[in-house]
């Protein structure tokens, strides 16, 4: 089971094979498990991560986009064979797997789709209380990055909204195989216990968005397609460039272009 040459990571995938156990088991351990019954792990490979879920009170669920992996589980992992799914996480609609039930999202995401893994889990917010993954070292930082920092930006600030966000640990590339150029990181996120904004949560994505379209500059200028009142305009917050604001000052910017008139 924990022969390597079973599967070959292919490139078109991002696909780097963990090879540790200890880090395997250090990832499946970062959940609490509280307040939900499944997880689902994204991108499990041949399972190295899977089978330290496994043997948690939880029920494990997979989803993999390749084949050759999913065969590999099938023929490995007897006792999940029903919940692994051959599917896109990122086009999949999860509420065919959970409906309506609280689940956790877990995995060593395949780099050149972290984002979207972190945007889909923001838009399915009120189903997931939990999502730790491995993440490229740089995006892990930038997501859990507090303003002030150079990369703080869109998504610091959205997950940041709904999520306590950590970075837990490194992980250097020798551990993978085939090792990728860049260390990596792993990272929590706990959702809030109030995740509702008290603004139009819509609008705040789009503030957000916008505003660090053109970060160089200030909000007032960034936020011209607002078509904001001059009296608006005067308040000293759109002075500031958007990786000045905070998470909360980012709302107030949000209740205020609302109220606008």
């Amino acid at each position: 089971m924990s022969n390597q040459n079973q599967v070959k990571a292919k490139k078109h995938l991002g696909q780097h094979f963990l090879r540790d156990e200890n880090i395997a088991q250090k990832i499946a351990d970062t959940l609490s498990l509280k307040g939900y019954n499944d997880v689902l792990e994204i991108g499990p490979g041949m399972g190295v991560l899977t089978k330290y879920l496994l043997k948690k009170d939880t029920t494990t669920h997979v989803i993999e986009i390749d084949t050759e992996s999913v065969e590999y589980l099938k023929n490995n992992y007897l006792n999940l064979s029903s919940r692994i799914y051959e599917k896109d996480f990122l086009k999949h609609d999860l509420t065919q797997i959970f409906k309506n039930l609280p689940f956790a999202i877990i995995g060593n995401f395949p780099y050149n789709i972290s984002s979207q893994i972190v945007f889909k889990t923001l838009e399915m917010r009120h189903q997931i209380p939990e999502f730790s993954g491995m993440f490229q070292k740089e995006v892990a930082q930038r997501i859990c990055s507090k303003e002030g920092s150079k990369v703080y930006g869109i998504l610091s600030v959205l997950t940041q909204a709904f999520y306590d966000a950590e970075y837990l640990f490194t992980v250097p590339p020798s551990v993978f195989n085939p090792p990728p150029k860049v260390d990596s990181g792993v990272l929590l996120l706990k959702r809030k216990a109030n995740y509702t904004l008290p603004c139009d949560e819509k609008l705040f994505f789009k503030v957000v968005k916008t505003g660090f379209q053109q970060r160089r500059k200030t909000l007032r200028n960034s936020l011209k397609t607002f078509n904001l009142s001059d009296n608006l305009k005067a308040n000293t917050i759109f002075g500031q460039r958007p990786e000045q604001l905070s998470v909360s000052q980012f709302i107030e910017l949000t209740s205020l272009i609302e109220n606008d008139s």
